[in-house]
């Protein structure tokens, strides 16, 4: 029988009487302890009695204050307990670090860009754009509720796509530009230190909270395109992606401007252009 079928066995937790149990063997060694906790689990809840206490200013000084209250506002809903694990908190500090990185790797292209490019976008610089005013929108409701644990996540899914998104044009720049400051007004409640020093970086000389807070736009909001097959000769050879109701002139400018769907025509004639609003194209040649 191994050391955790034994503890498990006879209901022994790791923050009492396994530490007497491993003294009484002469095994007793704080490492042996969190081993037990990484592999076995259910760690014993902090106490001064039990000698598992975490002082705040150790993880302080190990990860910085704004790691630790990211850490302790996105562990569970303010009104329930929470174990504190060093994983937890190396998992807090990861993201703050993935934030600093890729925020620099878009410094060099945004800080000098104008957001007022942002106008008639498409494609995934919108979905971005519409993501990250979905977050806000969704941002001060948990807020308001005190739901802070859901509120950090969907910040996180927005770096998720701020990753991911490869901008082409000064355009999706200016669209890039704005997630970031929205991202860092999200985030400064919960981590100052860091998102003041990065709001700063984008070129603002004053403070953070001498702006006014950002409010959904709710033009952004709407979900304003539509992807439509593009059928040739009845066979989809392609998919475009149209804004919602565009008439057919529009969309033809697209379709017809498509890399594939011109790739097929091959210089062909078109003779026939069938548009079902919203659902799909197709070119007769």
């Amino acid at each position: 029988m191994t050391i955790g079928e034994f503890l498990r066995k006879n209901l022994i937790s790791l923050g009492d009487n396994c530490r007497v149990l491993l003294e009484k063997l002469e095994l007793y060694d704080e490492r042996i302890i969190k081993e037990l906790e990484s592999t076995i689990g259910e760690p014993a809840k902090m106490s001064k009695s039990k000698g598992n206490t975490v002082d705040p200013e150790d993880m302080v000084q190990k990860y910085g204050a704004d790691t630790v209250r990211l850490y302790v506002l996105f562990a569970g809903p303010v009104e329930k307990d929470f174990e504190w694990t060093e994983e937890g908190i190396a998992g807090a500090y990861r993201f703050i670090r993935r934030l600093w990185n890729t925020f620099h790797q878009y410094l060099p292209h945004i800080k000098d860009i104008d957001k007022n490019l942002i106008g008639d976008i498409r494609g995934e610089a919108k979905k971005l754009r519409q993501k990250t005013h979905q977050t806000l929108q969704k941002y001060i409701k948990d807020m308001e509720s005190l739901s802070f644990n859901t509120a950090i996540a969907g910040i996180m899914e927005l770096l998720n796509h701020l990753q991911d998104f490869k901008p082409e044009t000064p355009e999706d720049l200016a669209v890039v530009r704005e997630a970031f400051e929205m991202l860092l007004f999200m985030l400064y409640p919960i981590t100052p230190h860091v998102a003041e020093e990065l709001w700063h970086r984008l070129g603002y000389t004053t403070l953070m909270i001498q702006h006014p807070f950002p409010e959904p736009d709710k033009t952004a909001l709407q979900e304003g395109e539509v992807s439509l097959a593009v059928q040739i000769n009845g066979k989809v050879r392609a998919t475009v992606v149209v804004p919602k109701d565009a008439d057919e002139e529009m969309v033809r400018k697209i379709v017809l401007s498509d890399e594939k769907v011109r790739g097929y025509l091959d210089g062909r004639e078109v003779k026939r252009f069938v548009y079902v609003k919203n659902k799909l194209v197709n070119l007769v040649v």
